[in-house]
């Protein structure tokens, strides 16, 4: 009797040309976007010649040079606050006496990848609301960090599994101290990944639209909410040139993300 061959996906027939085709469909605009952005033409899609002169326009922008700093401002804000946040909250989860309350825990703090975050955006901007608070800056830096901790949390939590515990049950029997402890063996391990995470609590804050049109302020506009007002009027070559510089910084962080969390493997 003939062997029957064992299914694998991988062989599935057209799987590469569909691949490609879904591949080209989701990236294809991006090529574009970042193309057109250095075209010298102030018509979008009219191309005339190669030229950096909407990245200067860019950079001569008074506006934009104010929508980026407070973009910036609010990512390190968030990103420091919410790994600090999501560093303690892994450790507590996976090192604490939290028993049965562990999932339900876990299950609040993944909440925001669950909810759509049009959601999320207006119950934070019913919660201040009701708070009194109206400090448009102050108030996107709490907005992002609590929006920002479970990317942060989730590789420390993973790394913190992965390691178990038996250093740490080594340093206690040579009568280290907690923070001794956590000083020379717990931190240095977990560093790869809070640096992971951090930088892709940066990226998210930086490229966070929803929240910041719901909650900014006057004064406190950041550049994906100045880039939208841009794009009411249509698109325009320094939209384009916004654009690509935005991808550029998201691709260098989350690979960034990505080296480090190789090298937590390879470590391993």
């Amino acid at each position: 009797m003939r062997a029957t061959r064992p299914f694998t996906w991988r062989h599935t027939p057209g799987l590469s040309a569909f691949t490609a085709a879904i591949l080209v469909f989701l990236y294809a605009p991006l090529l574009v976007l970042v193309v057109y952005a250095f075209n010298s033409n102030r018509l979008v899609t009219v191309w005339t010649g190669f030229s950096l002169r909407w990245f200067a326009v860019v950079a001569d922008n008074q506006d934009i040079r104010r929508a980026a700093f407070n973009s910036i401002v609010i990512a390190l804000v968030a990103t420091v606050a919410s790994t600090l946040i999501a560093t303690a909250g892994a450790l507590a989860l996976e090192r604490g006496t939290l028993r049965g309350g562990r999932s339900v825990v876990s299950a609040m703090i993944a909440l925001p990848l669950i909810v759509p975050e049009i959601i999320v955006a207006i119950m934070t901007l019913i919660f201040f609301s009701l708070l009194g608070m109206h400090n448009g800056l102050f108030n996107l830096m709490i907005a992002h960090t609590v929006f920002c901790i479970p990317f942060a949390l989730l590789p420390v939590q993973a790394r913190l599994r992965d390691m178990g515990g038996v250093l740490e049950e080594a340093a206690r029997d040579l009568y280290a101290t907690e923070w001794r402890l956590f000083r020379r063996v717990t931190f240095p391990l977990l560093a790869p990944a809070i640096f992971a995470g951090a930088l892709m609590a940066f990226v998210v804050s930086l490229d966070d639209f929803l929240i910041s049109l719901m909650v900014s302020g006057a004064g406190s506009t950041t550049l994906p909410v100045y880039v939208y007002g841009m794009m009411r009027l249509g698109v325009t070559p320094e939209v384009n040139a916004i654009s690509t510089i935005l991808l550029l910084v998201s691709l260098v962080f989350v690979a960034g993300a990505l080296l480090l969390g190789r090298r937590k493997t390879v470590d391993q």
